[in-house]
């Protein structure tokens, strides 16, 4: 494939889009759950009642086919704008698996890649394990491995807000029409231990996304919250809270007859959107009688996939422009040595 790359361009031949990865048939399911969780004792009993989720919807989740979907989009974006370079693709936990992924980006002859890592926070879970997983993928493949740099997280990036906000109109077009201007909107995301949050910035990104959504599309301070979801580990263990259940119950509680809940810690609607959001949070919401809408994920929005293009030629250019809207700026380039350190205990992952 040629290479015809704006001016200024920092020696990359390569793009690799890094993902958490998720089974595709029923028999992908515990191995995958396997590797989810190696290393951290997780009794089996556990894995298989995660696993039952999984079954709900056919022992696949969602979430490679919707990288696949990405990618594909990402592609022509990008050569539209001069960046003319493959793509490829590796997972955290399955296929395709990071290390077989680096180790053919070796066979065909990269040199140097920009990682596109699909988290747009900062926390180990989101970041630097991501950015450990590729190091330990190029370390297994020895000295002729490509370099790597990670693009920069974008929870306030402006054509990122503006992705979420027209997930959030159109979920709140959804719900009846005398109740739409009295709904709240509860901002979802994954949950992770306190000691973790404490040493990383993800609960102020989180809070600072959802408070440029919720005024992107009108709704006051009154009437939106950040919530978590998908929490796991020992009940005596501090997470991030409050759950998206007890939420709703509290709405509930208080007279509030809508919600929208918007999944703004997730990129695509995987498994835990499906499970925790579409049916434990739904059949709640229908016991309460409360009326709920659960938005998309930015997918691939047309704004999301610019905003990667965006940054992507960003980085490769050393743009003096970094785009980013709100009370904080860009996010680094470059991660600090002590930046999103794991903490004394690392989360089972769901």
């Amino acid at each position: 494939m040629s290479t015809t790359l704006p001016p200024n361009v920092a020696g990359y031949d390569a793009i690799l889009v890094v993902a958490f990865g998720g089974p595709e048939k029923p028999d992908d399911v515990m191995p995958f759950l396997e590797n989810v969780t190696r290393g951290r004792n997780i009794p089996r009993e556990r894995l298989l009642g995660v696993a039952e989720h999984y079954n709900h919807f056919g022992g696949v989740s969602p979430i490679n086919g919707q990288v696949r979907e990405l990618i594909a989009a990402l592609g022509p974006e990008l050569e539209r704008h001069g960046v003319d370079l493959p793509i490829y693709w590796g997972n955290r936990n399955w296929h395709p698996m990071l290390a077989d992924t680096v180790r053919e980006m070796t066979d065909a002859g990269v040199k140097k890649a920009l990682a596109v890592v699909l988290a747009a926070y900062s926390s180990y879970s989101s970041c630097r394990q991501y950015r450990e997983d590729v190091a330990c993928a190029a370390d297994g493949v020895g000295p002729g491995a490509p370099g790597f740099d990670k693009l920069r997280v974008f929870y306030n990036h402006p054509d990122f807000i503006a992705a979420n906000a027209d997930r959030v109109r159109e979920a709140l077009g959804r719900l009846p029409e005398d109740l739409r201007g009295e709904a709240r909107l509860a901002f979802t995301a994954h949950s992770i231990p306190s000691p973790m949050a404490a040493g990383c910035d993800y609960e102020r990104q989180l809070a600072e996304t959802a408070r440029l959504v919720a005024e992107a599309v009108g709704v006051g301070p009154d009437r939106w919250a950040l919530v978590y979801q998908s929490r796991s580990g020992r009940p005596t263990d501090p997470w991030l809270a409050p759950d998206i259940l007890d939420h709703l119950n509290a709405l509930h509680r208080d007279g509030v007859r809508a919600t929208v809940v918007h999944p703004v810690g997730f990129l695509s609607d995987h498994m835990e959107v499906l499970f925790d959001l579409d049916e434990e949070a739904k059949q709640l919401c229908d016991r309460l009688g409360m009326a709920m809408e659960r938005s998309a994920t930015v997918g691939t929005h047309p704004r999301f996939v610019a905003m990667l293009r965006e940054l992507i030629i960003e980085r490769m250019t050393a743009s003096p422009e970094r785009r980013a809207v709100g009370r904080y700026g860009p996010n680094h380039d470059v991660c600090p040595v002590d930046c999103c350190l794991p903490g004394p205990s690392r989360p089972p992952a769901r």
